[in-house]
């Protein structure tokens, strides 16, 4: 069976990919993210999405590799991470009552071919008093998420309406299309004795990282 590798090392896309149940291990990708003079949010997701998994898919030939990017966007604006408490109010009180498309590119390839896609959701945030966003902090603690928010958990509260194709690509991996690239490449998670379910999995810290199955 082809290794199925994660270009990630994001712990949110580890386990959204569990789901499907199939084995693969995990690589961190090492791409420079800053984006380029003029490029736009879109692109920006899409560019590095593709080079997440071809830089990876170099290192392991003969692997198929997925590399997912997410960028938030107010208006033509991105919004990144927050990365501490007091930037993560700042950034909920900024999109308080306003509309949020997250754009979250994946790319699959065997290091020949590549297909890629940028799957759209939008949230329309609550209007949001400073009590409730300290109140959401301190349980969530949502400082590595694009927008301070976690929509997997409470962050689902702040949200008036969120609309997407795939519910999954607000967390960071859009499975719905990642299950379709899959069976383009072969790879069916539903074909009988092609994938092997996970149970109880443990990973490793190393640069590849085995997801059991």
């Amino acid at each position: 069976m082809t290794t199925l590798i994660l270009a990630s090392s994001s712990p949110y896309r580890r386990e959204l990919l569990e789901r499907l149940r199939v084995p693969f291990t995990v690589v961190s990708p090492d791409v420079d993210e800053t984006p380029t003079p003029g490029e736009a949010p879109a692109e920006l997701a899409l560019r590095l999405a593709v080079a997440k998994a071809q830089a990876v898919a170099a290192r392991h030939p003969g692997a198929l590799v997925i590399g997912s990017d997410q960028v938030a966007t107010l208006g033509t604006a991105p919004i990144g991470k927050p990365g501490g408490h007091a930037q993560a109010v700042a950034q909920l009180r900024r999109l308080s009552g306003q509309t949020v498309v997250f754009h979250s590119a994946l790319a699959l390839t065997d290091g020949s071919r590549t297909e890629s896609a940028d799957i759209l959701t939008t949230c329309r945030f609550r209007t949001l008093d400073d009590a409730s966003i300290e109140h959401y902090l301190s349980i969530d603690r949502p400082y590595d998420t694009a927008g301070s928010a976690k929509a997997e958990s409470l962050g689902i509260s702040l949200m008036e309406a969120m609309d997407s194709s795939d519910p999954t690509a607000i967390i960071g991996l859009p499975l719905i299309e990642l299950s379709r690239m899959l069976r383009s490449f072969g790879l069916d998670p539903l074909k009988p004795g092609q994938p092997t379910p996970l149970s109880g999995s443990s990973i490793a810290s190393s640069e590849q990282e085995s997801v059991p199955a």
